[in-house]
């Protein structure tokens, strides 16, 4: 069973694309995928995550402050502010603003954790920096949102807020106090974690590209060059930073994959919830959902074959 989910979770862009085109193509199959879908299918990932985290993750954080305070400040201050200038500098409309600056606002999510463990990087900071930016998204994402965004659409901040703290926090707690009290139940179902994480986004993807096929074929290139932007600057961003500062390559490659890659199901089902008027806002999330994947398993297999230089 282990052998096939491994194998499932990572073809996680061939599933990732091909459902995006399917979609596209026939948004009939997926229109059922609505709001309500979205929402228990991201919470049920975010409890997946919490069902994988124990004790031993929290004292992770404890023995390499540094490694995850970088990460942090890369994540909620160089991301937001790249998802701005592009908007500037591509001159995007208020949808496409909007999405690309609530995604690059937005936590890492359990796909990095496949990607830095395929990369050979650290996963135990990997799991340490998704744990604790997922765990402040809820202040940090609206707050981005409404800083960047608010001059183009009306924000509700607060709203943003109790969302994300029901999709992220909330989830993720349960999940943790799940394996506290009962660790043997959490150890069966979190063998299916990641595979449920995949499972999720996919469908939010999918479901979110049906309803907004027409938005998307008619911005398709500026959608394309906004997303590919915004995340290879991540990626670059974070390597560089990181290998500057004198980190070893292996944590460099973390920083990177955690930087470049945001949780774009959580972007996704914010931007429906709370711009369901502009639906390029959705759109622009989940396309960046699709491009940073397909990039982080472009990344993933480049390293795979280059042990990390100690």
């Amino acid at each position: 069973m282990q052998r096939y989910l491994n194998w499932f979770t990572t073809l996680y862009p061939v599933w990732l694309v091909g459902l995006s085109i399917i979609a596209f193509f026939n948004p009939e199959s997926m229109l059922w995928f609505d709001k309500n879908w979205i929402f228990w299918s991201l919470a049920a990932s975010m409890l997946a995550m919490g069902l994988t985290i124990d004790l031993a993750d929290f004292k992770r954080i404890g023995k390499m402050p540094g490694s995850v305070a970088l990460g942090f400040i890369c994540q909620y201050t160089v991301m937001p502010l790249v998802g701005w200038l592009i908007s500037i500098v591509l001159n995007l409309d208020t949808g496409m603003t909007v999405g690309i600056i609530l995604v690059a606002s937005c936590p890492g999510g359990m796909a990095s954790n496949v990607i830095a463990y395929l990369a050979k990087a650290n996963v135990a900071l990997s799991v340490a920096l998704t744990l604790v930016s997922t765990m402040v998204a809820f202040f940090f994402t609206p707050m981005w949102t409404s800083a960047l965004a608010g001059q183009k659409v009306p924000v509700d901040a607060i709203g943003m807020c109790i969302s994300a703290l029901k999709l992220t926090v909330a989830p993720v707690l349960l999940g943790v106090l799940i394996r506290w009290k009962l660790p043997k139940a959490a150890d069966r179902a979190s063998v299916f974690g990641p595979s449920v994480a995949v499972l999720a986004f996919v469908l939010v993807t999918g479901g979110i590209v049906a309803a907004s096929a027409d938005k998307i074929a008619a911005n398709f290139g500026t959608l394309a060059l906004a997303a590919f932007l915004l995340h290879v600057a991540g990626f670059a961003f974070g390597y560089a930073l990181t290998k500057l500062l004198k980190y070893p390559d292996s944590i460099a490659r973390t920083v990177s994959i955690e930087v470049g890659m945001q949780n774009g199901g959580l972007a996704a089902a914010l931007a429906r919830q709370h711009f369901a008027t502009i639906p390029l806002a959705a759109a622009a999330a989940v396309f960046s959902g699709v491009t940073q994947n397909i990039l982080g398993a472009i990344i993933a297999a480049y390293w795979k074959k280059r042990p990390p230089a100690e």
